[in-house]
């Protein structure tokens, strides 16, 4: 008796998803895109995604010219985005705010597209193309809607993506730095890299970083000079020195830039 009562419960919960499983196959078969689109908004609300783009798809170009066309393209691209398909829910998002730049939906399409880029984001030893687009996708949204209820989050997001592309940089610098003399100067490469970083990004978290790096790097460079060039390259250490101590007085790192500055000092004469 329990077996039976099991497959009767059983039964009726997998009654809706038959349902809905065949209701989406009669929606892809149909002609009428005015039945297609009523079932694309049900299965949107019912967190449907995948079905719902599947038959947006099947009827944004139908509809393109009439009054269900703005409607349709924002479901679409709103449809990927919660499917977290950011990548196709940027391009639609493009596309809309592009076909209507003072559409219902533009400030939202906007938004949604750089915030979707910044959802996908990857790590930052990754390629940061992604990361790029969202930043730019972003501001572009700030400088379209400056008074958007919206600004605040896009502003952090877009601080937090600079601080990836920045730990990126300082992760370059601090290679070229371990590589040292290796067939070359490194040291002279990572000083290129992390100001690069602090000149792009100069409200990064990872300035000080960079700059204590900057320091280390142009001490390597001078120790490991040939004499009658080291009293020229420890001045532009020294330089570099008070430089960071302006900037960091109570710096962790304080310690050792004191003593690399003693070492420096003891090269330069006055």
């Amino acid at each position: 008796m329990r077996k039976y009562i099991t497959l009767f419960l059983t039964a009726l919960l997998l009654m809706p998803v038959m349902s809905s499983c065949g209701e989406y196959t009669r929606a892809q078969k149909s002609t009428d895109y005015d039945y297609k689109l009523d079932f694309a908004k049900r299965a949107f609300e019912q967190k449907r995604y995948v079905q719902a783009a599947t038959i947006l798809q099947d009827i944004v170009t139908v509809f393109k010219g009439t009054d269900k066309a703005e409607e349709s393209l924002y479901l679409l691209a709103l449809s990927n985005y919660e499917n977290h398909d950011y990548e196709n829910a940027g391009a639609y998002f493009k596309t809309y705010y592009t076909r209507y730049p003072r559409g219902k939906y533009a400030e939202l399409a906007r938004f949604f597209s750089g915030y979707g880029y910044y959802l996908d984001s990857p790590e930052p030893q990754l390629d940061q193309t992604g990361t790029i687009k969202a930043i730019e996708e972003l501001q572009s949204f700030l400088e379209y809607f400056p008074n958007s209820d919206r600004v605040s989050i896009a502003q952090s997001a877009i601080f937090e993506l600079q601080d990836k592309l920045t730990l990126k940089q300082l992760q370059n610098a601090q290679l070229y730095y371990n590589l040292g003399t290796y067939m070359g100067n490194n040291y002279e490469s990572a000083i290129i890299v992390a100001k690069n970083a602090v000149k792009d990004y100069p409200y990064s978290r990872y300035k000080e970083d960079l700059e204590m790096l900057i320091l280390k790097a142009r001490y390597q460079e001078a120790a490991q000079s040939v004499e009658e060039r080291k009293a020229e390259r420890f001045r532009d250490v020294i330089d570099e020195y008070y430089s960071f101590i302006n900037n960091y007085p109570d710096s962790p790192n304080r310690k050792e830039a004191d003593n690399i500055f003693k070492i420096a000092s003891s090269y330069v004469k006055d």
